[in-house]
């Protein structure tokens, strides 16, 4: 992705719950990125590297300590903030806000039966290219965009028949990589879950294959920046319209001092109305001071807001805007633009506003079951997919 030979596709629940840890969610989140993943290869012509927010993202960063709600007769609750299923519960009352340092042993429970649920399916044919037909029977008759889907996946079919014929192991069509990753928020849980391999001796956080530092936490002489210098993992850390040239620079020089290309990824977190103005002055200086940095879009942070109707949404077209921006400014500068970053579900929520169904406010309380940040629906992932496809296929021709 540094030297624009892959696109990054990273997507999955904004906060994952323990009693979302179930074989019809992981398959149903895993299903979609496979979507996606098809159309960007297939469309595009680029190599995807396939990555879920699962296994291990349970923790939130709250912008306030204390959350206050109205009661029925007319009092004001105040309790702690729910800060994810790591820390303490969602449910408004007392006993469940309140911290449990026991939850992080649910979190490793969780997390393990995810990654054997992924693993299953990963390595039990369902990510098989064969099957691309199969992801999308309950999908098709009712979506535009699964109808779209429908004919890559008989252009693929066609594509395979051919290498088949002349003697392509097919094998290696039902094998898919994988991976998990999730911001390294809790430090006790991160610092508890780091290993030193037997054979480097370097140490890697065991808790996911790629970590990041949020917005909230990249501070250059905190505690999250230090972890996260000192293992081998690729890390990433969030950008948001606050930082300057010189907040990248001086983090890339932290993080990775040596400036071993594909270890760190810059995630841009703008918003769709600052994302021209705020990102080209970090890709040019960045760039022109050689360093090795993958350049990924998180569309979703920048762009969340309150709605009427009290529920916390993002609008499908201000996510497309600021993916679109993100595209335009590395096409000018003539940059990388390494791959996306998106809050997304494979199941029928009704979180986002617009998209191919046209979602409005009044449709939120339908399906509404994030319980921290609003997600992308299958539908309008895979209409993301298609449209950042016609971009990738733009700037694979320029």
């Amino acid at each position: 992705m540094t030297r624009g030979e892959a696109f990054l596709l990273q997507g999955g629940d904004c906060a994952e719950t323990f009693a979302g840890a179930t074989a019809d969610n992981v398959r149903n989140k895993l299903r979609v990125l496979l979507q996606m993943a098809i159309v960007l290869t297939y469309a595009a012509s680029v190599p995807v590297v396939k990555v879920g927010r699962l296994a291990g993202q349970y923790a939130k960063p709250r912008s306030s300590d204390l959350e206050t709600r109205a009661t029925a007769d007319g009092q004001s609750v105040t309790l702690p903030a729910y800060r994810g299923d790591a820390v303490n519960g969602y449910e408004f009352t007392a006993a469940a806000r309140q911290p449990d340092p026991q939850r992080l042993l649910e979190v490793y429970r969780a997390s393990a039966a995810t990654l054997n649920l992924v693993n299953a399916f990963v390595r039990g044919g369902y990510a098989d290219l064969r099957q691309v037909h199969t992801w999308n029977t309950d999908f098709v008759s009712t979506s535009v965009y699964g109808q779209r889907y429908e004919r890559v996946a008989t252009e693929i079919d066609k594509a395979m028949q051919f290498m088949t014929a002349i003697g392509v192991d097919a094998e290696e069509l039902r094998r898919v990589d994988f991976h998990s990753s999730h911001e390294a928020l809790v430090l006790e849980y991160e610092h508890a879950m780091t290993r030193v391999d037997s054979r480097t001796q370097q140490p890697y956080a065991a808790s996911g294959h790629f970590v990041w530092i949020g917005e909230r936490t990249r501070q250059l002489d905190g505690a999250h920046v230090e972890l996260l210098s000192r293992i081998r993992n690729p890390i990433g850390v969030k950008l948001g319209p606050t930082t300057s040239a010189d907040d990248a620079l001086a983090l890339a020089a932290k993080l990775n001092p040596d400036n071993e290309p594909g270890r760190l990824t810059f995630i841009t977190r703008f918003g769709a109305a600052k994302i021209r103005d705020g990102l080209p002055h970090l890709v040019e200086k960045i760039t022109a001071e050689g360093v090795q940095a993958a350049w990924v879009c998180d569309p979703m942070h920048g762009n969340t807001f309150e709605a009427t109707s009290g529920y916390k949404t993002r609008r499908f077209d201000d996510v497309i805007e600021e993916v679109q921006g993100f595209f335009d400014v590395h096409h000018a500068l003539g940059t990388w633009p390494g791959g996306i970053h998106v809050e997304l579900t494979g199941d029928d929520v009704t979180e986002c506003l617009g998209g191919g169904e046209e979602l409005r406010d009044e449709d939120l309380a339908n399906r509404y079951e994030s319980v921290c940040d609003p997600r992308l629906n299958r539908v309008q992932s895979l209409e993301l997919a298609f449209l950042v496809a016609e971009m990738l296929r733009r700037d694979r021709r320029a």
